[in-house]
């Protein structure tokens, strides 16, 4: 009797791990794009690299859309659009009626994602970087 218990725990056992495996792939899907539940997957992705730059430098995506940002580098950097904080004016821009956003430090290996509503140019920079031109922008078209 023993053994048929000993046959159903590892019956049990197993089930349970297919299941624990089963949504650890749901959740790899997810993280390499898939949309989860009520969030949209990005149409761009941009590096951040140990070069101190965004790769590509520009992109253009359309109101409603999700740009992704992952750093590939060594380095701690973020994507911060905000006026109050950057040291040159001509590095943030922002269009009319758009709010200022920033990413906090992104470590290695690390993302952040932003959704663009507003329609305009959004320029945007790296804290610990901006004095090395670590500039990126975002053309949001209607």
């Amino acid at each position: 009797m023993s053994t048929r218990r000993g046959v159903d725990r590892r019956r049990v056992l197993g089930a349970a791990v297919a299941g624990i495996v089963a949504v650890g792939v749901t959740g790899c899907a997810t993280y390499a794009g898939m949309p989860a539940s009520g969030k949209k997957a990005p149409v761009a992705t941009v590096t951040m690299t140990d070069g101190l730059a965004f790769k590509p430098r520009r992109v253009t995506i359309h109101a409603g859309e999700t740009v992704e940002w992952r750093n590939d580098s060594v380095l701690v950097h973020t994507v911060t659009a905000d006026p109050e904080i950057a040291a040159k004016a001509t590095d943030v821009a922002l269009p009319d009626g758009a709010e200022p956003f920033n990413s906090g430090n992104v470590k290695p290996k690390g993302t952040f994602r932003h959704a663009f509503a507003t329609p305009g140019t959004y320029r945007y920079f790296c804290i610990p970087h901006e004095a090395a031109g670590m500039v990126g922008e975002v053309i949001v078209e209607p």
